[in-house]
């Protein structure tokens, strides 16, 4: 059985996070995809530690399963070189800020002329329109103008700067990836490409969910430690006797039972259940004096057959020999050079046909721009002329 998206060749203009993996996830499914990349301004995610050899774990992780071109888009002939690509990748990903492929002269306008079925996909911090859409950013900027931090983190301390990239990858990733789809499923019903436009903060800004539905009814603002899942509950996170923290997510009133029957207290079920906030900040203050009398070892052993929505807070260590990880098969092995093997987490979309594993980890810079021009019908002579002036590497 072939991959599901065996049939999707796809040119990755992307650097660092959102654009390669979004990627990633196109070619774990099957897609082909090569990585135009410049032989001068380096993927710094190339350079990020810790390395295993002379090779970053994480562009190993990013870059698996990818095919590699280095070419220097400031020249004409590494323009010619797209131009004949774009006949047979028909889906482009770029992160550039707006215009700079219109400027390099391989824009959507430009290139759809050569195939009109072409997918073009634009990832940036703010979209292709707007104030700002010229304007720098990261993740923590983002979050922060979508609103989400607002009401993210403690009323004593304020926001809190998160472990994971949500933006970049949820945002970024995810929503370009759901784009190229959809677009793909147009393109069969009616023959023509598209141009989309993600916006890494519009997409930030739609995952408020719940709060900015209610907030465009009633105009009232979330805020630190006021909603029931921000902190404004018991809904949270609770040391433990060694300065480990548990989980505690019993919302609901079985759960809630639940818990209160585990902690030998049932009679704090009503209390828990309560709306009434002063119960409720009684009901937190007895769970964390409960939570501090254990060590989190002991209250996994204890919460083992519980089923109260409760878990440990797991540092990314104990997470590689947790049961459900290894059950789920969520760490293999991808071969890298010289017979080495890197482990990386696996694709988690489930197919009932499994998908390929990976033949390769992210590959060095320029790998195959021989392979690739040779496919297009370049002598080899041309190519040693495309070296001789830098237009490849």
């Amino acid at each position: 059985m072939p991959d599901p998206l065996s049939s999707l060749k796809v040119l990755d203009f992307s650097t660092l996070l959102p654009g390669p993996y979004a990627s990633m996830i196109l070619a774990d499914l099957g897609a082909e995809v090569l990585r135009v990349e410049s032989p001068t301004r380096t993927d710094l995610i190339r350079f990020m530690p810790p390395f295993k050899g002379k090779t970053s774990a994480s562009h190993a992780y990013l870059n698996r399963n990818k095919k590699s071109i280095a070419l220097n888009l400031k020249q004409p002939e590494a323009i010619d070189i797209i131009k004949k690509l774009v006949k047979e990748y028909d889906i482009v990903i770029e992160q550039f800020r707006p215009g700079v492929m219109d400027r390099l002269g391989i824009g959507y306008d430009t290139l759809s002329k050569i195939n009109p079925s072409l997918i073009f996909c634009s990832i940036t911090g703010y979209g292709q329109t707007g104030p700002y859409r010229d304007r720098a950013g990261h993740d923590i900027n983002y979050l922060s103008l979508a609103g989400i931090s607002s009401y993210s983190g403690y009323s004593s301390t304020g926001p809190s700067p998160l472990g994971i990239q949500i933006a970049d990858i949820a945002g970024g990733s995810h929503y370009a990836v759901m784009g190229i789809l959809a677009a793909i499923n147009l393109r069969q019903l009616t023959q023509e490409g598209q141009y989309i436009d993600i916006s890494m903060t519009d997409a930030a800004f739609s995952m408020n969910a719940m709060t900015l539905a209610g907030c465009l009814i009633d105009g009232k603002n979330p805020s630190q430690e006021t909603e029931i899942l921000n902190g404004g509950g018991f809904y949270g996170y609770y040391e433990t006797k060694d300065g480990r923290y548990l989980s505690i997510g019993s919302l609901e009133p079985k759960f809630m039972s639940a818990l209160c029957q585990a902690l030998g207290r049932p009679e704090l079920t009503s209390l828990g259940m309560s709306q009434r906030k002063e119960d409720t900040v009684e009901f937190k203050n007895i769970l964390s004096q409960e939570i501090a009398d254990k060590t989190l070892a002991e209250w996994q052993i204890h919460f083992e057959e519980i089923d109260a929505c409760v878990e440990p807070v797991l540092m990314l260590d104990e997470c590689l020999s947790h049961p459900h990880f290894e059950a789920r098969e969520l760490i293999q092995q991808v071969p890298g050079p010289d017979e080495t093997f890197f482990p990386q987490v696996s694709n988690p979309i489930k197919f009932s046909t499994p998908l390929t594993k990976p033949k390769h980890i992210g590959c060095q810079l320029g790998e195959h721009s021989v392979e690739i021009l040779q496919k297009l019908g370049y002598t080899e002579q041309e190519i040693f002329e495309l070296k001789k002036n830098e237009t490849i590497r």
